[in-house]
């Protein structure tokens, strides 16, 4: 039998693979092992309490005729949010989570693993970043990924049948997830919304639907058995081009201010001044307005250099998710 287990697969991303894996009927059973309960419960998926800081082979029991060859781990587990926890929080989770899941994945025996990764190892940088280009790390997340990254790559290299698969996805959007596409839309429609800085800068974006076919694409269209690749749609746009594109979708007609990234990084330290002793947490913070001045301009070189077809570009994505989710939108 073919198991697909995924450590930390109860999130947005999680619950979308799991959705595909199951039309696709690609596994004859799916395991879902988070310390939260799921987002999507489905009744064909079995659901594990499980932390990945922890050991996990005796939390997870697989039997004895899984095809270990043909089998997955999905390793999706992860704290990301920044600001929002102390330092020590990211290396906890995300080193030690990569370490429990090749333990377990040695322990079981299963040969293929898919590891999540995220574009902020690259860090900074006003050029255009490709799988190729160096890491400069600068943040407590963005080390612990690099550093997981390195933790799944030495479990690959020691056996010639394992595979691995690390995909380095950008910003992801789509529906039923309220996060930073959904609320720079609902900001255009609503008139709020202004672009931070620069408004040429490119942030690189993915929709959750290219993301799955880029997924299906690298884990079982491919036959390579280390392959690690960005996730942004194919070509990414500036911030001034997705504005015309989210004004052109819904009608708007007001024009979008700039604002220097200066005067909203003071607006956002005396929000969070006010705020604190009224026990009133905004999430308009600092770090996050200095990031959202910043460019991710993230190139796909392996799927465009390995023929993957991008079905969605920004304004594609729009239309399918209006039609898929239009309640997302009210």
């Amino acid at each position: 039998m073919k198991y697909c287990i995924l450590f930390g697969g109860s999130g947005y991303i999680g619950s979308k693979i799991v959705e595909r894996f199951l039309e696709k009927e690609f596994f004859d059973k799916i395991i879902q092992v988070d310390i939260k309960s799921p987002t999507i419960p489905f009744k064909d998926v079995d659901y594990i309490k499980g932390d990945v800081r922890e050991s996990l082979f005796s939390v997870v029991q697989l039997p004895s005729e899984i095809d270990k060859q043909n089998s997955w781990i999905f390793n999706l587990a992860a704290i990301h949010r920044e600001p929002g926890h102390e330092q020590h929080e990211y290396f906890d989770t995300n080193i030690k989570g990569a370490n429990n899941v090749v333990e377990f994945a040695e322990k079981s025996g299963i040969k293929n693993i898919f590891f999540t990764s995220s574009i902020a190892p690259y860090g900074r940088s006003m050029e255009q970043r490709t799988e190729k280009s160096m890491l400069y790390s600068e943040t407590p997340y963005g080390i612990s990924k690099g550093y997981a990254e390195k933790i799944h790559q030495l479990w690959q290299v020691k056996e010639d049948d394992k595979r691995l698969v690390i995909c380095r996805p950008s910003v992801i959007y789509g529906p039923g997830d309220p996060g930073n596409v959904l609320r720079m839309i609902r900001g255009i429609k609503s008139g709020t919304f202004f672009f931070p800085g620069n408004p040429n800068i490119i942030k690189g974006y993915g929709y959750i639907y290219g993301l799955l076919d880029s997924i299906e694409f690298t884990c079982f269209e491919k036959a390579d058995n280390f392959i690690l690749y960005n996730y942004a749609e194919n070509p990414v746009l500036p911030m001034k081009d997705l504005g015309k594109i989210v004004k052109k979708e819904f009608g708007i007609k007001h024009p979008i201010p700039t604002i220097p990234i200066s005067i909203l990084i003071i607006a956002a330290f005396f929000i969070q001044i006010i705020g604190k002793p009224l026990g009133k947490y905004s999430s308009i913070h600092p770090v996050r307005v200095k990031k959202a001045g910043f460019p991710t301009n993230i190139k796909p070189q392996y799927l465009i250099d390995n023929g993957f077809k991008f079905n969605f570009g920004f304004e594609k994505s729009l239309k399918h998710w209006r039609g898929v989710a239009p309640e997302d939108f009210q």
